[in-house]
């Protein structure tokens, strides 16, 4: 009977809208309100907007929105604007975006205007490296799980561009998010109306906050409820200076995404972020599927200390990636990222990040590639065309020093201090190069094709040999094993959630903190 009913109530609503009538008048006052708060009137009448705008600003909702841009307040048109969304207007970037698109079509040139889109109004950050604090807690979810769902959304956009983001648990922080019932101060076309409708919204940059409808019923599954994650991601996105993007697929699409195995952040998002801040230390944006974050029940807290600053970052390049890595003759792990460095004991106990220039003065942030030789114990770092020697701590004399000149690859995958042939190795792209340890000159005969090491893939971000003999190379959250006597890969998989000398397992358990 309810289904019936459900299905009688439609077919009134689509014949109501079919023909004018109280019913037409009403469903056209509600829209008139919903396009209004999302900006679509640029100065509708004293009266309200004409029949024209009115018609301008129901197409202009249709192309933003991927339908048919008829301008008539169709059961489509009126079935999207019920469905929940963010509560940030549409204004900026659907203006943006149309003179964009009618530049392009002219042939003129449309990336200028898609720069303004994201910055002109919005603003941003004149600082890469921002703190974040959670104000309070939604009801019904644990906190541990909720620190986690936010750290995760941070760290998506932390992947793709130079930004770094700490947690802070009480005091100032750039970016604060919270949980509110209705009207709560930021005027009452923000009060936040129950379920459905709005469910958060957000401030650009300077202000920096974030706020969620407490009455939603918030989820960390992505099969029912409103599913947190991808809700304060999109609006991370909003206080980092970003509009909504009427690209499909977008995460900071007006209406929020479905977690799938597609990238949570598409390109559009992708390119918006860098407009701002620029890419990656490395230069390269770590994508991640959907189906990565499905859900939170089982993720460990794995939050280090009691909230010190630097503290807060934790194992973070277990949640993303890593510029390089290398290993000891002790056999202790040193994983870089950014302007941090951690080391991993034997067990598997990671260190709390380290600055780089507090160990080894001088060395710039982001570096392409790192090793240490096992016969002199000194370290070798690789960035752009240069490159550094460190004996211990110390700088040696002579460094940094331009390696392009010895035919040195610029801006090295990964580096690797191979035991058989007690030289060094470099990778990049398709090729790996041999190097005198003491010249830093590239032996004869190479650079080779890396098909050399059978099933080493190209494009890897670090290699070390470790204490069981093999050579483990990494790319993005992938690992690669390699057996040195059959010269050939023969294991591959996660490296945070399947290596345990990484230092992503949590102490307590053996789930890995991502």
């Amino acid at each position: 009977m309810e289904a019936a009913a459900a299905l009688a109530a439609l077919a009134l609503r689509v014949l109501l809208l079919a023909r004018p009538g109280p019913g037409a008048r009403l469903e056209r006052g509600a829209a008139e309100t919903f396009l209004k708060k999302y900006g679509y009137f640029d100065e509708p009448g004293p009266r309200g907007p004409s029949p024209a705008q009115f018609t301008e600003a129901v197409r202009e909702f249709q192309w933003v929105t991927h339908l048919p841009r008829s301008g008539v307040l169709d059961a489509s048109t009126v079935h999207k604007m019920s469905l929940p969304r963010c509560g940030v207007s549409d204004a900026e970037s659907h203006a943006a975006w149309a003179e964009r698109v009618r530049a392009l079509l002219s042939g003129g040139r449309g990336r200028t205007r898609r720069g303004k889109r994201y910055a002109q109004h919005g603003g941003k950050w004149y600082t890469r490296h921002l703190t974040y604090r959670i104000v309070n807690w939604p009801e019904y979810l644990p906190q541990h799980q909720v620190q986690q769902v936010v750290k995760a959304a941070f760290n998506l956009w932390s992947n793709v561009s130079a930004l770094v983001f700490w947690e802070v648990p009480e005091g100032p922080a750039d970016i604060r998010l919270a949980f509110f019932h209705g009207d709560h101060n930021d005027g009452l076309s923000n009060a936040f109306d129950g379920p459905g409708g709005a469910l958060a919204h957000a401030f650009f940059p300077r202000r920096g906050e974030a706020h969620f409808d407490s009455a939603e019923r918030w989820s960390l599954h992505s099969g029912k409820g409103r599913n947190l994650f991808v809700v304060v991601a999109h609006e991370i996105g909003h206080t980092l200076g970003l509009e909504h993007s009427p690209v499909r697929t977008a995460l900071m699409s007006p209406y929020y995404k479905k977690l799938g195995k597609d990238f949570v952040l598409s390109w559009d998002d992708i390119l918006a972020v860098q407009n701002l801040y620029g890419k990656p230390s490395r230069g390269s944006a770590v994508r991640l599927p959907g189906t990565l974050f499905a859900h939170f029940h089982g993720w460990s807290p794995g939050f280090p200390g009691n909230g010190q600053l630097q503290g807060s970052l934790g194992s973070y390049y277990c949640q993303s990636s890593f510029d390089a890595i290398t290993i000891d003759a002790d056999h202790n792990l040193y994983v870089f990222k950014g302007h941090h460095y951690w080391v991993v004991e034997k067990g598997g106990k990671a260190t709390e990040p380290q600055l780089l220039q507090t160990r080894w003065a001088e060395l710039p942030a982001g570096i392409d590639a790192a090793a240490m030789s096992e016969a002199g114990g000194k370290f070798y770092f690789f960035k752009g065309s240069r490159c550094w020697r460190y004996n211990g701590s110390s700088l040696e004399e002579g460094f940094p020093q331009k390696c392009s000149t010895s035919n040195l690859p610029r801006h090295p995958d990964a580096a690797l201090y191979f035991q058989q042939l007690r030289h060094l190795v470099l990778f990049k792209g398709p090729k790996y190069y041999v190097v005198s340890e003491e010249t830093l000159q590239v032996e004869p005969y190479y650079p080779r094709s890396l098909r050399d090491w059978n099933g080493v893939p190209a494009g890897v971000n670090g290699a070390l040999t470790q204490r069981d003999g093999f050579v483990y190379f990494f790319r993005d959250d992938r690992y690669w094993k390699f057996d040195q006597a059959k010269l050939q890969v023969v294991v591959t998989g996660k490296w945070a959630a399947q290596l345990s000398w990484i230092g992503c397992w949590d102490r307590n358990s053996s789930q890995t903190s991502f």
